[in-house]
């Protein structure tokens, strides 16, 4: 693209990639897991390279622990794919590949799963099972998969899961069965993923109260679902 076109693009309300500075502390994690290469680390703090290499996908909402991405719809540069392939080859030739594959998953390629066990329900799955064994552990409710679409590729890849309702279920056992698989199976963290209704906030109480029951000293992370299927927080 020309300096003079690029100069002149055209703005449109869509989605894009918001950073909260104040949250952010610089760690880096979320470079990696944007496709498009338009993520940097600028004086400390994670910044856009530019507005049009943003797709507004959000596959780097999931990789960071402050919780510092959302999106947010506003008026901004069209994304530009052109840019960000002539970017990819010039600046991060690395992340190219990683890219293309990325356009086929917007472009509607069939992607695989990554789940790696099976059973996923809470009350179904075993605290000695192998796959929870030094695992990163998700405890997710049912409903979000359904609203998140992205779940598999942003959550799901490399950890073990389980799953449930707080509003329909016996909170109890569930509680019980959360302590198990933490103190029985080494597990390495737990990252909490509900929904934002009022009832789905149950499951965090449940994962903190079985966590200090275990005695052990992991990470415990929450991340919030909107039932438009954007992260919360």
């Amino acid at each position: 693209m020309e300096k003079g076109e690029e100069e002149k693009m055209a703005k449109v309300k869509r989605k894009i990639i918001r950073i909260d500075e104040e949250k952010c502390d610089g760690c880096g994690l979320c470079i990696p897991s944007c496709p498009e290469g338009a993520l940097q680390i600028i004086g400390g703090k994670a910044r856009l390279v530019k507005e049009s290499f943003c797709d507004g996908l959000g596959a780097c909402l999931g990789t960071c622990p402050k919780g510092a991405l959302t999106i947010e719809e506003k008026e901004v540069e069209e994304y530009d794919e052109e840019g960000v392939i002539a970017h990819l080859k010039g600046k991060s030739p690395e992340f190219l590949e990683k890219h293309l594959k990325h356009r086929e998953v917007k472009e509607g390629v069939r992607i695989s799963s990554e789940l790696r066990q099976w059973p996923i329900q809470l009350h179904l799955v075993s605290s000695r099972a192998p796959y929870f064994q030094n695992a990163e552990l998700i405890l997710v409710a049912d409903c979000v998969p359904f609203a998140y679409a992205n779940f598999h590729t942003d959550f799901l890849r490399g950890k073990a899961i389980a799953i449930g309702c707080p509003k329909l279920d016996d909170l109890s056992a569930y509680g019980e069965k959360i302590k198990e698989i933490i103190s029985s199976s080494g597990i390495k963290s737990l990252r909490v993923i509900h929904m934002e209704v009022p009832c789905c906030f149950g499951l965090v109480h449940i994962a903190q109260k079985a966590l200090a029951k275990s005695g052990k000293d992991i990470p415990l992370e929450t991340t919030v679902i909107g039932i438009d299927g954007e992260i919360r927080g």
